[in-house]
């Protein structure tokens, strides 16, 4: 068997060993977030900063179908006020704060962290707590604390980087999938 196929075969494997209980309750978290005229905001470092900025125009534009813009924002995508947070608080700062300014109770935070210990991510789960917001965490095996922070978790069963980050691509678009279906009927 050659090294891609080899790959290939470990990638399907803990795709088909992802527990779907988590992320039917993500799922249900993010569609009553959107029935009720809520924001679902994603965050993340490095490859996970630009998984939220993907889930977010999936949601905003459109995934599968056609149909009406659902509220998602990406905290990762504005880089100037992420280095502006950064430079005069810290780096561990940049998504909790645009929280602080943006979020209200009822809205949805998802996190993203392969490992479960960025200090920024970990950072904006506490302030979404603190503002009474939903929270759901996207993690590897290394990140089983991350998890249990979070109201809902959607783990990938790895603990290597890229195959936890594909599993959660896949997790994330079935998210997206799901609140697609469920809110976005045009009005």
């Amino acid at each position: 068997m050659s090294h891609c196929s080899s790959y290939l075969e470990e990638a399907a494997g803990l795709l088909s060993s992802i527990d779907p209980a988590g992320l039917e309750s993500a799922a249900s978290a993010c569609i009553d977030c959107v029935s009720s005229g809520g924001t679902i905001f994603f965050c993340g470092n490095g490859g996970s900063a630009a998984d939220s900025q993907h889930f977010a125009a999936e949601l905003v534009g459109r995934f599968r179908k056609e149909r009406r813009p659902l509220r998602a924002i990406a905290l990762t995508a504005d880089s100037a006020t992420i280095t502006a947070i950064a430079n005069d608080y810290s780096f561990e700062e940049v998504f909790s704060r645009q929280l602080e300014a943006l979020a209200r109770p009822g809205d949805i935070l998802v996190a993203i962290s392969t490992s479960g210990s960025s200090p920024s991510v970990l950072r904006a789960l506490e302030t979404a707590r603190a503002i009474r917001m939903g929270t759901i965490a996207f993690t590897g095996l290394r990140g089983l604390r991350f998890a249990a922070l979070a109201d809902a978790a959607v783990v990938a069963p790895a603990e290597e980087s890229g195959h936890v980050q594909e599993a959660l691509l896949v997790a994330g678009h079935a998210l997206c999938s799901a609140v697609e279906s469920a809110c976005g009927v045009r009005d």
